[in-house]
């Protein structure tokens, strides 16, 4: 049975600090990857109310289908390895992205949080969604090599909405994401 969330707080930095541990324990039990960043994209849309809330995920393009193991020991470019939709809350969105391209793509080459305050002065910024104005893209790293597993993804429908509170705490969900993969 799924359990619903109970928040009380009043500022972004209590409502995460609320919402994060229960996040935590809605993952404990489940190992299924998919079923979790779904639970998790529907508990940060529920939560924080935002335009668009979900995740890409790491894949192997349709025209190099080596395994996932074989591209994360190349070059990502070389490999041709894309962002590819996972679970997310909101309108339709972007299924591939490529590496290097749009704020998501930008965040995986980098391996760092992307905070965009508005996204149509991010340069090559990819418009899936028109109602899009402001987007924070946080990396789940690999806890052992730190390669890039795949990226957690929110976009506002108002400009400078995310900050230093939503990247640390975003980050540290991320952490803890990345080692249920």
């Amino acid at each position: 049975m799924a359990e619903q969330l109970i928040l009380t707080a009043e500022t972004k930095e209590e409502r995460y600090a609320e919402l994060l541990p229960q996040i935590t324990a809605l993952l404990e039990g489940e190992s299924d990857l998919i079923a979790n960043l779904a639970n998790v994209a529907a508990a940060l849309h529920e939560a924080l109310g935002h335009l668009w809330t979900g995740f890409y995920l790491v894949k192997p393009s349709p025209e190099n289908p080596n395994t996932l193991s074989d591209i994360t020991q190349q070059c990502p470019e070389r490999a041709a390895a894309q962002l590819v939709l996972g679970p997310f809350q909101g309108p339709l969105a972007c299924t591939r992205i490529h590496y290097g391209r749009g704020v998501c793509g930008t965040a995986w080459a980098r391996r760092q949080t992307l905070i965009v305050p508005d996204v149509e002065r991010f340069p090559g910024h990819i418009a899936c969604s028109s109602a899009s104005r402001s987007e924070i893209v946080v990396p789940i790293l690999s806890p052992t090599d730190r390669r890039v597993l795949g990226v957690l993804d929110i976009d506002s429908a108002h400009l400078n909405t995310f900050d230093e509170t939503d990247r640390t705490y975003l980050e540290q969900l991320a952490t803890h994401l990345a080692t249920c993969w």
